[in-house]
């Protein structure tokens, strides 16, 4: 009887070795999904939902060691899109979706695009995304107010930069996202001294006035010069005769401005009208509305592209010389 009951402990003993090695070694196992992952958790799922994903994705199947981590771990799981790795365990998977760091599509925005140049760039990672929805949004007055934007239009207001945007987000998300970004920026440079914030007047018109400067010249060491000129022509009460402003109003970004177009009515041409614009031409990044902010020291009132090839400009602050290098210029162009 003793030797019955003995063996029966050893076997026991055995057996329990065995089932405890059994689920240390699938507690320690690794997700099944052989590739990275993109699943959404819900708001409001349980625990038990929350393993049904994982196991619709393929990234876990083993029940019981989902039930006996989570009693372990007591993760708070967090709703959203979240992307899992191949090669984790579950303690690992499941901290990610604790950790609430949902997945993100990365998109570049590049400087001096006016608003509707920007859904072509969001369609890569977005292919879904309404050109016209952005559109209306972008141009209604009572979504600009709701996002503590003291114009009609959010053009200006969207900073360039690279964004995480969220996994599904839609224009809205995108949009508000980016004006956050920028009215972050104008109260990071309304702290900033000696500055011509004062002069300007507002956010709102320097905006207007660095839209003009990033349109005007893609190389950055120009831009405070330009902006330097454009002051100096806002304070003597000389028209900015800006093309790009033209160019803004038929929506004219490359090619010849005709002459019909020059002699336009629209509040927006600088080579009809003085002063500022009613709003930015396009959306400014950060160098271009700290050149508007704090421009050269300049006495230059004119300038012209060289035609070089070098991207840059001469500057004159007498008419005779600003011809004298427009005859440059052309001969550059070969005329």
């Amino acid at each position: 009887m003793k030797k019955i009951l003995l063996v029966l402990v050893l076997f026991l003993a055995l057996l329990g070795t065995i089932l405890g090695l059994n689920i240390k070694s699938r507690l320690s196992a690794q997700a099944e999904n052989p590739q990275t992952v993109l699943l959404e958790i819900p708001k409001g799922s349980s625990p038990s939902k929350v393993f049904q994903i994982l196991k619709q994705n393929g990234v876990w199947t083993d029940d019981l060691a989902f039930r006996l981590t989570v009693k372990k771990m007591a993760p708070n799981l967090k709703a959203g899109w979240f992307e899992i790795p191949a090669g984790l365990t579950l303690p690992q998977v499941l901290s990610i979706i604790e950790g609430g760091k949902v997945a993100v599509r990365r998109v570049t925005i590049p400087e001096g695009r006016a608003s509707w140049e920007i859904p072509e760039y969001l369609k890569k990672a977005y292919p879904d995304l309404s050109a016209d929805r952005w559109n209306k949004l972008v141009q209604d007055p009572k979504f600009a107010h709701s996002l503590g934007v003291d114009a009609n239009s959010l053009e200006g207001y969207l900073l360039p930069d690279t964004y995480p945007f969220p996994i599904d987000a839609n224009e809205e998300t995108i949009i508000r996202q980016m004006v956050a970004a920028n009215l972050k920026l104008r109260d990071e440079m309304e702290k900033k001294p000696g500055s011509m914030w004062k002069t300007l007047g507002n956010w709102h018109k320097v905006l207007t006035l660095a839209s003009v400067v990033e349109e005007e010249t893609g190389i950055p060491e120009e831009r405070p010069l330009i902006a330097g000129v454009f002051h100096n022509r806002l304070r003597i009460g000389m028209p900015l005769g800006a093309d790009p402003t033209v160019r803004f109003i038929f929506k004219n970004l490359t090619g010849p401005i005709y002459k019909s177009q020059l002699n336009s009515d629209s509040p927006y041409n600088t080579r009809k009208f003085k002063g500022l614009m009613p709003g930015p031409i396009s959306n400014p990044g950060r160098k271009a509305i700290e050149a508007a902010l704090y421009p050269a020291d300049t006495k230059a009132l004119y300038f012209v592209a060289k035609d070089d090839g070098s991207m840059t400009h001469f500057f004159s602050s007498n008419l005779a010389d600003h011809n004298k290098y427009k005859d440059v210029a052309a001969k550059n162009r070969g005329e």
